[in-house]
């Protein structure tokens, strides 16, 4: 049996028969004048509908592309923006540094001054024990640079410590601050001794012990400066150690005990002035 052959028309012919179908009812409406007629609503309803549908289409191209576009230019803005902003950090965080050393040095400058009678050595601190104080440290200076032991360390607005061990380039100190420190004091004002002893437990607080002070009189209040006495062996005189910040009467009812206010910020060191004059003794 034998399949009957359908007869197709070609897509190419459809629309060819349909083009010169348009362009003959656009000639027509032309040449008759007939704008309004039933040949311009004809045309109007086959036209329109594919004129506004093209029309939809390509708007909603081209603003698309323009959200696109619009997309890709705010992200340059913003990373470009952002560098503006990561370079404006760095630099303000080294301005903040700078002006930080500069203080640093200045305080250093005068401390300088204010203990002129010395000689002194400039020294960074390279390395300290683990924890948020300096209660003992290396500095950069060692014995090529004239240090020894015993000579002591100064900071801030006075005393930091004192040096324990030296090699050729570096210099180990021990702070006031620290449990093994004892320091020979005294009151300023009334020039009455004491003992002024590191407690990194009672450091946590931002204070040291003062204890043992022969202020029979009770003259010695708080906020009283307290520096280095003369009788010390190891420490010169008149350097500040800070300022009594409580006293209480002692059990045996002659000398007084308390806490000191250290005039050294233990917890921010970066650079010190070492005293290289040795105090003389006794024996020597």
């Amino acid at each position: 049996m034998k399949k009957k052959n359908h007869f197709t028309v070609p897509p190419k012919y459809i629309f060819a028969v349909l083009a010169i179908l348009c362009i003959g009812m656009m000639y027509a409406s032309y040449a008759t004048g007939f704008a309004g007629s039933t040949l311009g609503r004809i045309t109007g309803y086959i036209f329109v509908p594919f004129e506004r549908g093209i029309n939809s289409v390509g708007g909603w191209a081209r603003d698309k592309g323009n959200s696109l576009q619009d997309l890709a230019d705010a992200q340059a803005e913003n990373k470009a923006l952002q560098e503006q902003v990561d370079e404006l950090t760095l630099q303000n965080s080294r301005l903040m540094q700078n002006q930080y050393r500069l203080q640093e040095l200045e305080a250093l400058y005068n401390l300088d001054q204010t203990y002129g009678e010395y000689n002194k050595v400039a020294a960074n601190i390279i390395a300290s024990d683990s924890g948020n104080w300096f209660n003992t440290f290396v500095i950069d200076k060692g014995s090529k640079d004239g240090l020894a032991t015993d000579m002591n360390v100064i900071a801030g607005s006075g005393l930091v410590g004192i040096i324990t061990k030296v090699g050729d380039n570096w210099a180990q100190v021990r702070s006031i601050i620290d449990d093994m420190s004892e320091v020979s004091a005294q009151v300023l004002s009334t020039s009455d001794l004491c003992f002024v002893k590191g407690d990194l437990q009672l450091m946590e607080s931002g204070l040291i012990q003062l204890y043992q002070l022969r202020d029979t009189e009770g003259k010695a209040s708080i906020g009283d400066t307290v520096v280095t006495s003369h009788v010390s062996d190891k420490y010169h005189a008149g350097l500040l150690i800070g300022y009594i910040n409580e006293l209480s009467l002692d059990s045996n009812n002659l000398t007084r005990s308390g806490t000191l206010t250290p005039a050294v910020d233990f917890e921010h060191l970066h650079s010190v002035l070492v005293i290289t004059d040795i105090k003389q003794t006794v024996e020597e």
